[in-house]
């Protein structure tokens, strides 16, 4: 099952960014705009991990961390414009479990998030499930489905199409893929990745141009 995240911002342009970057990640997402519904969120909705602006229009975020502690069993991940080290020594002291400042850069803060649930022992610490149109990617299972049937992959293609999963609407480049799909390999080329992703396409098993694309 994927980990629960409860976004709380009063932003409504960084509530976006963060459902689409965590949605895209396999992740299920709430959100709140206040701490008041924050609470009542994480009530009823038990996150696995909370991401906390500190600049709530309601109240402080510092004083909501001991609240949210309480309530929620989960991570929380403070994301807050706030740089002096005094307020995130503060939020740490409080029982914030990491704490990242904007402007974020989004893969810096799916790192963290997942090494913040691995380490609090969520049960969806690394998502494997990712979805994209019509197309499924059980990444633990090394299973790829399209509109319901199993397509048939080479280890490879595999390799290849795990690193495109994990960062589908960014750009990832030549040199990122091949040394996350060829890790070891003595003399991995780009010319051997550019027939992999050939291969991939003719299979129907990445989307449409721009959507999963190195």
């Amino acid at each position: 099952m994927a980990a629960r995240i409860l976004i709380v911002d009063d932003e409504v342009a960084i509530r976006r960014l963060l459902r689409n970057t965590l949605e895209r990640a396999g992740y299920t997402v709430a959100e709140a705009m206040n701490g008041r519904e924050a609470l009542v969120q994480a009530s009823a909705h038990e996150p696995d991990a909370i991401l906390l602006d500190l600049g709530l229009p309601d109240r402080d975020g510092l004083t909501l961390i001991p609240m949210l502690r309480k309530q929620a069993k989960g991570v929380i991940l403070v994301v807050s414009a706030r740089e002096a080290t005094e307020e995130k020594v503060a939020a740490l002291d409080l029982g914030a479990d990491d704490y990242v400042t904007k402007p974020f850069d989004t893969d810096e803060l799916l790192a963290r998030l997942r090494v913040a649930l691995r380490h609090h022992g969520g049960s969806g610490a690394t998502p494997k499930l990712v979805r994209r149109g019509d197309i499924t990617i059980d990444l633990d299972r090394r299973l790829v489905c399209r509109a319901g049937e199993e397509l048939h992959l080479t280890r490879k293609e595999h390799d290849v199409l795990a690193v495109l999963a994990r960062h589908i609407g960014r750009v990832v480049t030549h040199e990122r893929i091949i040394a996350a799909a060829w890790s070891g390999e003595e003399d991995p080329r780009v010319e051997y990745l550019r027939i992999v992703i050939r291969n991939l396409r003719q299979k129907g098993s990445v989307p449409a141009e721009g959507e999963m694309t190195p």
